[in-house]
């Protein structure tokens, strides 16, 4: 089942199965290191709608929560 990774615990690693969005959002996730198909760590979850920290090939990323509702995600069972 998927779902956003805005929703994900932290500490639970997923699977990237999907991005919702034009070239230029793909274009800039493609630059951090996300892709589909990738499997990535939710580091953090900041309080109050803060953004989140994912670990992604050893290297923690920062995303808003706008970002986060965009990336469609698989839990690694």
């Amino acid at each position: 089942m998927e779902i956003q990774i805005a929703d994900v615990h932290a500490g639970e690693e997923v699977l990237i199965t999907r991005l919702i969005g034009g070239y230029g959002f793909w274009r800039r996730l493609t630059a951090m290191g996300i892709r589909e198909g990738k499997f990535v760590k939710v580091v953090v979850r900041q309080p109050f709608g803060g953004p989140i920290v994912v670990e992604i090939d050893g290297r923690c990323v920062t995303m808003g929560r706008g970002m986060c509702r965009r990336i469609m995600v698989m839990l690694k069972e």
